[in-house]
């Protein structure tokens, strides 16, 4: 059984990215009525009432919230949650007939179209806030304007890409929602119908996706990862008149660049991150050794900020001498501490010093590719996938070790507590997240022994794809 997210901390950082107006909603089917006693808080209605009434007292009276059959008005909102079985003039298409199709045929083929869950099998079902996490939810349902549910499909597709496809009943748009999410565990994305807009107060301009509750976690890591690339809510507008280029994400109009990197010839470019203290270093001194030219932008990010550059200059004249030393080097250690936590004056820091790293990037591998053509070219970049750069590379090398690892060996290396390895650790991106962009990943956390043996297999499949990327 999957660990449970911590639903607090989830919804808190969903709806900061979402920047929703209600809350989303724990759903959860219960295989019998009393199971509803064990639920802190839970509310009880004294009237009957419909299902789209009931989903609004939680998502904006937030409100916990029980029912069973008894507590439902009429058979249809029971019978989408299998509570009750559908009428006779329900299944024959009277009921649809009287409002919302011409025929009873037609009502005949509205009513067997409705997904539903399974006859029998609940006996009751509750709804709470999410972010209350009274219990461990089946699926959410998120309420949401149409460019926030775009946001939401996107970063359900980030990791595992799949063509979603959605339905409309119609009216019973619950049925969409809830009841095909259940049956087919995949997101589900419904119009609200007349009556969840009439009774439920859906407003005008309102979608709900339900979504299982174990992909959750998947959905905010794909928001976080679209955040840092610049897509983000709400949606800000380009201009139908302007001039778009400067508009687009950059990698949109970096084509001639990454021509330019990636050149005509038959080099490889291996893009090699990983977490701090990985021991990455290790690692690209090993494929040295095979034959592998390196570069490594840590070295570059110190050559391009020595003293009399232009990246030096513009640091000092926006920062001020406070952040030299007696040589008119950088103090970075004092550079780190204005920055760290202040995220403009980090990205001016980076407007200075990424531009000029680049330069002098594209100058080296155009030396070594004319040394040799066929070079396979490794380019450490600690931050590789934060920059959002991994598409220049024909293929990607994350060097893992478990975070509680990486923990201890900062701490040792740079004579700190664990606690501020911790805290350093938080600013980068997990190095467990990093493991799911690698084509290939070096387990780090053994002995040299074991790692070189990793490397040399690695060595071995790289040649292969250049000889495979040359034959095409």
């Amino acid at each position: 059984m999957n660990k449970q997210p911590d639903w607090e901390q989830l919804t808190q950082r969903l709806e900061r990215l979402m920047r929703l107006k209600s809350f989303p909603v724990a759903f959860k089917m219960l295989p019998t009525h009393k199971a509803l006693d064990e639920i802190p808080f839970m509310r009880r209605m004294s009237h009957k009432m419909t299902l789209c009434q009931m989903i609004t007292l939680v998502r904006n009276f937030d409100w916990t919230v029980g029912a069973e059959l008894e507590d439902f008005f009429g058979s249809m909102c029971a019978s989408v949650l299998g509570l009750a079985d559908t009428p006779d003039f329900y299944k024959d298409g009277t009921f649809r007939s009287i409002v919302w199709v011409k025929t009873k045929e037609d009502g005949k083929k509205y009513e067997a179209a409705i997904p539903r869950l399974p006859l029998g099998k609940y006996e009751a079902l509750a709804m709470a806030p999410l972010i209350y996490k009274p219990f461990d939810p089946d699926i959410v349902l998120i309420y949401a304007n149409p460019a926030q549910i775009m946001l939401l499909i996107n970063s359900l597709q980030f990791e595992k890409y799949e063509v979603m496809q959605f339905y409309c009943v119609g009216e019973s748009s619950c049925s969409d929602a809830i009841a095909r999410c259940y049956l087919t565990n995949k997101p589900s994305l419904a119009i609200p119908c007349y009556g969840e807009r009439r009774y439920g107060h859906a407003q005008d301009d309102e979608l709900v996706m339900a979504v299982p509750a174990d992909m959750m976690k998947n959905a905010l890591a794909g928001m976080e990862s679209l955040f840092r690339r610049g897509i983000r809510y709400p949606i800000s507008y380009a201009g139908a008149e302007e001039n778009l280029i400067n508009s687009f994400p950059e990698s949109y109009g970096s084509m001639d660049e990454l021509k330019l990197i990636r050149g005509d010839d038959d080099r490889l470019l291996l893009g090699v991150t990983g977490g701090i203290a990985s021991g990455k270093t290790t690692v690209t001194n090993m494929l040295l050794k095979l034959g592998a030219p390196l570069i490594d932008f840590d070295v570059l990010s110190r050559e391009v900020v020595e003293p009399g550059k232009p990246a030096h200059n513009e640091i000092v004249a926006y920062f001020g001498a406070q952040i030299l030393q007696e040589d008119d080097a950088l103090d970075r250690k004092k550079l780190s501490q204005i920055v760290f936590g202040d995220i403009e004056k980090r990205k001016k820091l980076e407007s200075f010093i990424h531009p000029r790293i680049n330069e002098e990037f594209i100058k080296k591998l155009g030396e070594i590719s004319a040394e040799n053509p066929r070079a396979i070219i490794q380019v450490a970049i600690p931050l590789l996938i934060e920059l959002n750069i991994q598409y220049q590379f024909h293929k990607l090398l994350v060097v893992y070790i478990p975070e509680k690892e990486q923990i201890a060996r900062l701490a040792r290396r740079d004579g700190i507590s664990v606690e501020e390895a911790t805290n350093i650790l938080k600013a980068q991106l997990p190095i467990d997240e990093k493991e799911g962009y690698a084509d290939f990943v070096i387990n780090n956390e053994g002995s040299v022994e074991e790692t070189e043996q990793q490397v040399r297999k690695l060595w071995q499949s790289l040649q292969k794809f250049q000889d495979d990327k040359h034959k095409s």
